[in-house]
């Protein structure tokens, strides 16, 4: 059993609680501990309210999506959709997939996942030349386990080797997930966006 299968479903929930308060009530002075890179990402993408949803097979993200969709009332919406992959293979939803703005979620996968920050690698191959203030405020990313990475020089770095012939354009991460949230003084600027993550285990 993976480490996200046992942090995100296990048995007691009072363990799981004890857990959550122990590291709330850390001081943000004292020294972070040094955390498996999958735990490291969990928690600080929460921190920064990202919805997650761990997902074992394909099966499983196809019927998360699902949910998604009908939490959020999105069923025959229009959706901004750069990938060609990502329409195939969700086509049975019954979904708009366009290329305007004013969809009503954004759908797309990512570079890397930056265990450090919590946030979501980006670029060109994502977002074309879309700003993300262009994007609808709704998104929804699906990435694998094996895009986690420690930090974004890191990310960076894979995305250069992965891209030799032509890197591309528009890398930016998106960190903030709480577009309701007031803006304290560090963020201010940034684009917050209310995203779920579909990630799917393939190691």
């Amino acid at each position: 059993m993976s480490l996200f299968r046992r942090l995100f479903f296990s048995k007691s929930k009072s363990d799981q609680k004890s857990k959550e308060r122990h590291i709330e009530d850390r001081s943000k002075y004292m020294p972070e501990i040094d955390l498996p890179i999958d735990e490291s990402f969990m928690m600080n993408f929460k921190r920064n309210g990202g919805k997650f949803l761990y997902c074992d097979q394909d099966e499983e993200v196809l019927d998360s999506f699902d949910k998604i969709l009908l939490e959020n009332d999105w069923y025959e919406k229009n959706v901004c959709c750069f990938d060609i992959g990502l329409e195939h293979k969700f086509s049975g939803f019954n979904l708009n997939f366009v290329k305007q703005s004013s969809a009503s979620f954004f759908f797309a996968t990512c570079e890397y996942l930056i265990a450090d920050s919590g946030a979501i690698l980006v670029s060109s191959n994502q977002l074309r030349e879309k700003k993300l203030t262009e994007l609808p405020d709704n998104f929804v990313i699906l990435a694998s386990t094996s895009q986690l990475v420690k930090s974004i020089g890191e990310g960076l770095k894979g995305i250069k080797n992965k891209n030799r012939n032509s890197i591309p354009s528009n890398i930016t991460t998106i960190k903030d997930f709480e577009p309701q949230k007031e803006k304290d003084f560090l963020s201010y600027g940034s684009s917050s966006k209310n995203l779920y993550l579909l990630l799917l285990e393939d190691l």
